[in-house]
């Protein structure tokens, strides 16, 4: 259709005319093009041409993992009180890759950090930069288990090189590399106290004796993990982590009590010193529970620094020396004749000077006349003869009497474990009956020819105490879980040795030990107490050369002798300066120890008088 006129007398239509576009699309392709171009370089550069240099600062910020070290849990006495606990530390670590001469921009950053690290740790020089050295790893240990102001004296000086290094852009500081793991440190406050029930942890977080290593378990806990990434050294909160945490060990509680463990330890250490003897123990024992109360061993060791400690004095003595008992095992002779009812506490026993027995003279620690003796009175006068006689009635034959003596003397527990599962325990010797030497049959009963430990001995008067049940011995009360929930330790295993009425006649008859004027024990009394008590002084198997040399002086008892609360048990091996009786040097250290237990466990002086048995009888 054609197009309207204008209208007459109005301005002319204005006419717009568009450009070519493709100058344009021209331009826009080419810049396109150098862009992509640009890219493309820096590619090339990147993949290429400077690979090794950002392979290397790539290799710096990768993901890195370590152990979370699970807290060990505590043993405490029976009161709570801290025998082993952790205080926090670190083991001091470095990554080897971050003192190359690439990322450190100097040839000997090794040294360079061990000349700074040296005086700190206390270690050589040339041992930490070789370490620095070491090839294809990223992770190589310098020391543990250091103080946190260790690390943060480390940590102060690598920060301020870093800084250094930082402002001059060059490379990384020497000591980037070097980092740490939070770990702890096992202490002990007490020193040496309780050190041979205790035990150690060795330089990998592990029990290396005692409680330690028998619980190390559940003492351990659980380690967690931890991965996130690092950069030059330095954890880079924003590329995230993943962690497992750790589950801390559980809380152990022993039976022992610190302060009467304190004063056996004491009183112990003291004597053999006195006594330049080779070595000595205290057991204490709860009658009524089989609770061990104390258990201490002279000479010791400290836990906190066995670099300084006697190899021969770490363990524990009272349960890992096996030895002759002596006269304290005569208490089971004499229970198998009143249990067997072949004797009672008056039967009258002619003890002669001298006694032939298969093919050997028997004699009495002092020549005496003959002795007109009740068998309340062999006990009391400690009489090897006497107890000869005694317990030869146990059988039609010697034979019988024999195979009698040994079952009783396997229900007491003689060469049997003890219970407490200890690490290194020794459960003695006892040589079936048939085994028996022409000698044995007659030195059994008066305690040589068999060996036993100081727990087993300490057993022994327990039971008779405990009317004559024999509990088990146990160290540990319970354990406390991550949770805080407190689990005890099973019931112990507890066996009928010989009747009430046997252990009652028993302990009236280790009465008169200690209370008759006649007795080898009147060094052990305690005024207000009733005692029960044997003495012991056996003929010693020197372990290094396999033959007797010197003595094992004992001293074995319990109080109030009418209501038993605590046994004691003394051993003193080889004294050589004094008296080597153990009435002598181990009732002492009954008396002091048995005080100091019954007063801290504050058990009322006894009400009723001794039962007064008669020693002796007149022809």
């Amino acid at each position: 259709a054609p197009r309207p006129a204008p209208a007459r007398g109005g301005p002319a239509p204005r006419t717009v005319r568009l450009g070519s576009p493709r100058p344009r699309l021209r331009m826009v392709g080419l810049a396109l093009t150098l862009v992509m171009l640009a890219f493309v370089a820096r590619l090339l550069q990147v993949q290429a041409v400077d690979a090794s240099a950002y392979a290397a600062k790539a290799d710096q910020n990768r993901y890195v993992g370590r152990t979370l070290a699970a807290v060990r849990g505590e043993i405490t006495d029976r009161n709570g009180i801290k025998l082993a606990t952790s205080v926090d530390a670190y083991d001091i670590t470095a990554d080897p890759t971050l003192f190359t001469e690439e990322v450190t921009k100097t040839s000997d950053a090794p040294e360079q950090a061990a000349e700074l690290l040296a005086p700190i740790l206390g270690q050589d020089t040339a041992a930490i930069a070789k370490k620095l050295r070491t090839p294809h790893t990223r992770y190589v240990l310098l020391a543990r288990r250091r103080t946190p102001q260790v690390w943060k004296q480390i940590k102060d000086l690598k920060n301020t090189l870093a800084a250094k290094a930082e402002s001059e852009r060059d490379g990384v500081g020497v000591l980037a590399g070097v980092l740490a793991e939070p770990t702890s440190k096992r202490v002990y406050p007490n020193g040496g106290l309780a050190a041979g029930i205790l035990g150690w942890v060795n330089a990998e977080g592990k029990g290396g004796g005692g409680i330690e290593q028998l619980l190390n378990k559940e003492l351990a806990g659980q380690d967690g993990r931890i991965r996130y990434a690092q950069s030059g050294g330095r954890l880079v909160p924003t590329a995230g982590s993943t962690e497992t945490p750790a589950v801390a060990g559980s809380d152990i509680e022993l039976t022992i009590d610190r302060d009467i463990q304190w004063a056996a330890q004491n009183a112990i250490t003291e004597q053999v010193k006195k006594s330049k003897a080779d070595r000595g123990y205290v057991v204490v024992q709860d009658t009524r529970t089989g609770q061990i109360l104390a258990m201490a061993n002279s000479p010791g060791f400290d836990p906190n620094d066995l670099s300084k400690a006697d190899p021969a004095a770490l363990g524990n003595a009272a349960l890992q020396d096996a030895y002759e008992p002596g006269s304290t095992a005569k208490v089971m002779s004499m229970a198998a004749v009143l249990q067997e009812n072949v004797a009672t506490p008056m039967t009258h026993v002619t003890v002669p000077n001298r006694l032939h027995r298969g093919d050997r003279m028997f004699q009495d620690d002092i020549d005496h006349l003959t002795w007109y003796l009740t068998l309340n009175g062999v006990l009391a006068k400690s009489s090897n003869i006497g107890t000869i006689l005694a317990a030869g009635q146990l059988g039609t034959t010697q034979a019988e009497a024999n195979r009698v003596l040994y079952s009783y003397l396997r229900k007491f527990g003689i060469g049997s474990p003890t219970g407490l599962g200890f690490p290194g325990e020794t459960k003695g010797i006892l040589a079936p009956p048939g085994s028996w030497s022409t000698s044995q049959q007659y030195t059994i009963p008066f305690g040589q020819g068999l060996s036993i430990n100081a727990v087993q001995a300490a057993s022994v008067y327990s039971t008779v105490a405990n009317g004559g049940v024999r509990i088990e011995p146990t160290l540990v009360r319970g354990a406390k879980g991550a949770d805080g929930r407190f689990t005890p330790v099973p019931k112990p295993k507890e066996t009928r040795v010989v009747s009430e009425k046997t252990a009652k006649a028993l302990a009236q008859m280790l009465e008169s030990v200690v209370d008759d004027e006649q007795g080898t024990g009147v060094k052990a009394r305690i005024p207000g107490y009733r005692v029960a008590g044997k003495t012991g002084t056996a003929n010693r198997v020197d372990p290094a050369t396999g033959r007797y040399r010197g003595y094992t002086s004992s001293f074995a008892g319990f109080a109030p002798a009418d209501k038993p609360r605590v046994t004691v048990y003394c051993a003193i091996q080889n004294p050589t300066k004094g008296s080597y009786f153990g009435g002598q040097i181990c009732g002492p250290i009954f008396k002091q120890v048995m005080e100091f237990a019954l007063k801290t466990l504050q058990v009322p002086p006894t009400g009723a008088g001794a039962a007064n048995l008669p020693v002796t009888f007149t022809p």
